[in-house]
């Protein structure tokens, strides 16, 4: 994902001198073909992510378009007031990019981790959150934030993430993207994660089980009528997401669920507390409950009822 972003990035740079990429030292060395190319559209604002945000906040408000990147959890956390106050407050046209998303940062422990920033972030008015879930997205919604007079979060992976699409596709900011269809139930996420979803889908058929998988690439503004349309056709809602399950997507799905009054089987694979553990960010993601046979195992329970003998 980061080198999609920043190809991305680059294009945008060369076409329009307003872009600035501003970096708080992190990824110094990601950004050597762009600095060498770009050396006046390029600002390291050191080890001051609270700072970075603001000085991104005064460039925009002088018509630059500035694209401020680091790690998601100095990002959500560190900057948030000034993210709240200088950015979304003004309705500034600052583009603010976390990487790591999730506990994509495996070896680096819970200091590194982003799993708290969609809840944190989406209740800010004026702000796009975007959670892209392949190289190929990420460069759709790279555009796309481009296109917007405002503030955006893009939520990022690291990198080698797996790619979904074979091929290009109509992307519209806040509608959401069937990548797998089936009528049993549907699983509903975001972000990487979506590669795992996809996988337990097609480990599913195997059982006899026909998962439609849903790709949320825009939390805000959320999707909710193809939330509601799965529901009404597959009756069963299974959210998958590398976040925590306080105020992340299962959250804003079963909102959009209760808010319509629809019945519908509903659970939610995701992370409760602390990311536990150290290693690969795979070996996490199942160590976590969140991998790939976890997904299958809760699908299993939703359509047979019961729990799969292990």
């Amino acid at each position: 994902m980061r080198s999609a972003y920043l190809e991305t990035l680059s294009e945008l740079a060369a076409k329009d001198k307003n872009v600035l990429a501003m970096i708080s030292d992190n990824g110094a060395i990601v950004y050597d073909d762009y600095r060498a190319r770009f050396p006046n559209q390029y600002i390291n604002a050191g080890i001051s992510e609270a700072n970075m945000v603001g000085m991104a906040a005064g460039l925009a408000r002088r018509g630059k378009i500035p694209f401020a990147y680091t790690i998601g959890a100095f990002l959500a956390y560190r900057a948030y007031e000034f993210i709240m106050n200088d950015v979304c407050l003004q309705n500034q046209n600052v583009k603010l990019v976390g990487i790591g998303a999730g506990c994509a940062y495996s070896l680096l422990g819970p200091s590194h981790h982003t799993i708290f920033d969609i809840s944190a972030l989406r209740p800010l008015p004026n702000l796009t959150v975007f959670s892209p879930a392949s190289p190929m997205e990420v460069k759709q919604v790279v555009k796309a934030a481009y296109s917007i007079n405002g503030p955006v979060y893009i939520r990022l992976g690291t990198n080698r993430e797996a790619e979904i699409y074979t091929k290009d596709y109509p992307f519209e900011v806040g509608k959401a993207v069937t990548v797998h269809d089936g009528g049993d139930l549907t699983i509903i996420s975001t972000g990487s994660i979506v590669s795992d979803a996809l996988e337990a889908a097609r480990q599913l058929e195997a059982d006899g089980i026909r998962a439609r998988v849903i790709n949320i690439h825009t939390i805000k503004p959320f999707d909710s009528e193809a939330v509601i349309e799965a529901a009404k056709e597959t009756g069963r809602i299974l959210v998958v997401e590398e976040h925590s399950t306080d105020g992340g997507l299962g959250s804003i799905v079963a909102d959009a669920l209760v808010s319509c009054g629809i019945p519908v089987q509903f659970d939610r694979v995701g992370l409760t507390g602390f990311v536990d553990g150290y290693g690969t960010h795979m070996v996490l993601k199942e160590k976590n409950r969140i991998g790939v046979m976890e997904i299958q195992h809760r699908a299993e329970i939703m359509v047979k009822g019961k729990e799969r003998i292990k």
